[in-house]
């Protein structure tokens, strides 16, 4: 299957080839749902703690007799029933990371792909080369383009100017190629792959 490589200046530049085995798949939420699941899992510091009954401040000795004071039968003051005392079951420090077969990774990302050229969200450009880092002529080529929220995924190394003019550019994200995830293609509603990315994502996915 072909698809138009385009400029950035909207000009037409060619056809590109596109592996069907990695751009013609059928859409499969539940292989995206467990991608997308593993990804923000992955993330998560889990850093999240809170004081256990050993860990608080106050005293181990009895609150009052154990009988004729009209009230429960309290022990220590840490437990978790008073106030300042410990707390049952609290979160601790971990991780929260699960594991994923590789298949299923590798099938979540051709998915994703195939999904954004299937609506017609995906985007060919011949390079993502520019000149100088100027914000205000990158965003008249997005313009030209009609790219407002967009992914752009360049070859192993993007390119520094276009790197530097995008970062000012809100929902506009750019990443090498071995920073292409489903999460972040899912995120933006357009694809925007270089020539470069199309041949090392095809090295990658094959």
């Amino acid at each position: 299957m072909k698809a138009e490589v385009l400029t950035l200046d909207a000009k037409k530049a060619g056809d590109v080839e596109l592996d069907e085995g990695i751009y013609a798949l059928p859409e499969r939420a539940d292989i995206l749902q467990r991608v997308v699941v593993w990804q923000l899992a992955k993330r998560r510091a889990g850093t999240h703690k809170v004081l256990t009954r050993g860990e608080v401040a106050g005293t181990t000795k009895r609150i009052g007799k154990q009988k004729g004071g009209g009230t429960a039968r309290h022990g220590a003051g840490k437990v978790s029933q008073f106030r300042s005392g410990g707390r049952a079951f609290g979160p601790v420090v971990r991780s929260h990371a699960t594991n994923l077969p590789k298949k299923i990774r590798t099938l979540g990302l051709k998915t994703a792909l195939s999904s954004k050229l299937a609506n017609g969200n995906l985007i060919v450009l011949e390079n993502m080369d520019l000149k100088e880092a100027k914000t205000k002529d990158l965003k008249a080529k997005l313009s030209k383009l009609g790219l407002v929220n967009a992914l752009f995924i360049d070859g192993a190394e993007v390119n520094r100017n276009f790197l530097l003019a995008a970062s000012n550019i809100p929902y506009v994200d750019v990443l090498p190629t071995q920073g292409a995830n489903v999460y972040d293609i899912l995120r933006a509603d357009k694809l925007v792959l270089s020539k470069a990315a199309l041949e090392s994502l095809t090295e990658r996915l094959k």
